[in-house]
């Protein structure tokens, strides 16, 4: 892929009054970090981070924003300090790989049902009717001969950005992967057998002019014994470059991968402008409901492996949700991301991508700013701390409330520079001048 240039604006840690070399930071040592990944946003945010190093090859690190490769390679083999922060926990797969992530959701949901009840146990309805291939083969078949004619989709486990994933209604559609799956133990020798998805694909899609589109949430975990996580203001909606119909599904290409896909063309938008669209379409009550949902998929879905998880203080993850609307405004759970893009598809992709990582960093805290108890720090605001997190709001007497509510703004204003301009303590130079 061609990386994209954009011509550098004033970066977001300019705005709030930071200025200087490491060298002129009197009485501060300097942050050294490491990046494994190839050059894109990230490698901007991290460059242009005050009193940030950078650290080639063998040379000692405070923060290492590597690639899952490096993780699964070094971490078991890694002394880090008391201060050391990494961005991803050892077993991330958990939650990441499409297989693992059903089999923990469903797990949690016959233990909500087990202890609580079937109504709590409702509340993780959010994930489409999904089975691990070729250890649920038998199990998909039953429930595949259940409703004829339905449309389903396959996805490699392993894969993201729509690879080796096709829709099939016929079971022979598959023959060529079964004959893979049904090979005896002897046979495998050699040949490892792909691991899919077999998922019930969503035939009515909420549209906008025709086209389907998903949306990318960003939800940063720093903690999850005891689970603590932040949802990001800002996301996107991505659209189908083409109008939605069930007809094309011999096509192999997802339309939001496919090759002839145009960014320039209007197919984001920002997440503000979509829910000011669903507002004026639907009424705020309504919109208000869906987003509340889309919170409790987050913090189910974080419940759910939050006991397998091996958590570490020196790790943080930030995951890339990806949501689907039904015709009913019901959102659905498609996968998480524990490496999700950050490669700018324009100008103000790049510039929101910019603010989200900063910000990731402002609530990592490398340079001991913070005190622990912000409700917000930029564009984030804290979602779970061991427990629901409210903030007070005059404004829901409309809806019966007591006057508490999640402390998440989804697709709000995000007026971070005032909020950290407001937050963040002054490095010791600047307290001086």
């Amino acid at each position: 892929m061609a990386v994209l240039n954009f011509p550098r604006t004033e970066h977001p840690s300019k705005a709030y009054g930071y200025k200087g070399s490491c060298e002129e930071r009197e009485g501060r040592s300097c942050v050294r970090y490491k990046c494994g990944l190839p050059c894109n946003t990230i490698q901007d945010v991290l460059h242009q981070r005050p009193n940030w190093i950078e650290v080639k090859d063998d040379g000692e690190w405070d923060f290492n924003w590597c690639d899952v490769g490096w993780l699964r390679e070094n971490f078991d083999h890694t002394y880090m300090e008391e201060h050391v922060r990494i961005n991803h926990f050892r077993n991330h797969y958990e939650l990441t790989r499409k297989n693992l992530m059903v089999k923990n959701l469903k797990r949690y949901q016959k233990q909500l049902e087990r202890k609580v009840g079937r109504i709590e146990a409702s509340n993780c309805d959010f994930f489409p009717c999904t089975f691990a291939l070729p250890s649920e083969y038998h199990l998909f078949v039953e429930e595949f001969n259940r409703s004829p004619g339905s449309t389903w989709i396959m996805k490699p486990v392993g894969k993201s950005q729509g690879k080796g994933i096709f829709l099939f209604r016929k079971l022979k559609d598959i023959i060529e992967w079964k004959k893979d799956g049904s090979r005896s133990e002897e046979q495998k020798d050699g040949v490892q057998v792909k691991s899919y998805v077999a998922q019930r694909y969503i035939e009515n899609p909420y549209l906008i002019n025709g086209r389907k589109f998903d949306l990318r949430v960003y939800v940063l975990v720093t903690s999850y014994v005891p689970l603590k996580a932040w949802l990001y203001r800002d996301g996107f909606a991505r659209f189908s470059g083409t109008r939605f119909s069930l007809s094309s599904i011999d096509d192999k290409c997802i339309p939001f991968y496919a090759p002839d896909y145009d960014h320039e063309k209007g197919c984001k938008w920002q997440m503000q402008q979509l829910r000011r669209y669903l507002t004026a379409k639907h009424g705020r009550e309504v919109v208000e409901t869906l987003f509340k949902e889309m919170d409790n998929i987050f913090v189910r879905s974080l419940q759910s492996v939050q006991k397998v998880i091996i958590n570490d203080k020196h790790c943080f993850e930030l995951y890339g949700y990806d949501i689907l609307l039904d015709q009913n405004l019901k959102p659905w759970l498609i996968e998480v991301n524990a490496s999700p893009s950050h490669m700018p598809s324009c100008q103000e992709d790049y510039e929101m991508k910019c603010r989200l990582l900063e910000d990731t960093l402002n609530v990592v805290d490398m340079e001991g700013r913070l005190t622990g108890k912000e409700k917000r720090v930029g564009g984030y605001d804290l979602m779970w701390n061991d427990g629901p997190v409210y903030r007070e709001d005059a404004n829901l007497q409309t809806y019966g409330s007591s006057g508490f509510t999640a402390n998440t703004h989804l697709g709000c204003v995000n007026d971070r520079e005032k909020q950290l301009r407001q937050l963040l303590k002054p490095f010791p130079c600047q307290r001086k001048a």
